[in-house]
């Protein structure tokens, strides 16, 4: 789930994927985040197993609570995604409206499964380890805890990844993806367009102004000529 719920995290911060189609990195988004949470599914299941094959209390730590809670809104953020985002029944201001909860639910999901697997192995550590006790810290104490620091570094460089302006997609992109095919951008060809009929029309004034004052000076030079 730290993994592969990541990957899915910083899938439209990665500049090399900003020319390929939204619709595609919403597919992969989308993949990414089923697949972490079917691998989530499996996982809970192995654990509630084993627990009732060995005697062990289930959801009893602050551990399993975290740990379930984060499953929990994880699939309903699962859900709402492909209905909001995915499908293209939902209105735009619906989707403009849920987008910033979309990304701040996903980012404090993914904080709360950080704070599982920490937990989680300083629980499989106080439980394992018996002679040398986890408080005389072996070898097995320092190896796991240098695991948990090196998780926390992972878990905020996505959490960084994910917050920066600088690392979103740009718009101008997602502008050609949404644009029709055939059509142009707004405030290219319109503009121009009609920036070239404003100078063609103050053309057409300058050429029919210049040729009404040759029309009333003609009179007046021939009267002149007839007179001289």
């Amino acid at each position: 789930l730290v993994s592969v719920l990541s990957s899915a995290l910083i899938v439209y911060r990665l500049p090399w994927t900003w020319k390929c189609s939204k619709l595609l990195m919403k597919f992969i988004h989308a993949g990414l985040n089923t697949i972490a949470m079917i691998l989530a599914i499996v996982s809970m299941v192995a654990v509630f197993e084993y627990h009732n094959a060995r005697n062990i209390p289930n959801m009893y730590s602050l551990h399993s609570w975290i740990g379930l809670t984060a499953v929990i809104f994880y699939s309903l953020q699962l859900f709402l995604g492909f209905a909001i985002f995915l499908l293209p029944f939902a209105p735009v201001p619906l989707r403009a409206a849920l987008m910033p909860i979309h990304v701040y639910s996903g980012l404090t999901i993914f904080a709360a499964v950080i704070a599982t697997a920490l937990m989680g192995i300083t629980e499989k550590l106080i439980f394992s380890l018996k002679t040398p006790s986890y408080s005389a810290s072996p070898p097995e104490a320092t190896f796991v805890n240098c695991l948990g620091l090196l998780l926390v570094i992972f878990g905020a460089l996505i959490l960084w990844m994910a917050s920066r302006p600088h690392w979103k997609r740009p718009p101008e992109e997602n502008a050609k993806i949404l644009r029709p095919i055939g059509g142009t951008p707004e405030g290219t060809e319109a503009e121009s367009t009609m920036t070239d009929g404003s100078n063609g029309d103050k053309s057409d004034l300058r050429i029919n102004s210049e040729a009404a004052r040759k029309q009333n000076l003609k009179p007046d030079e021939a009267c002149q000529r007839s007179t001289m």
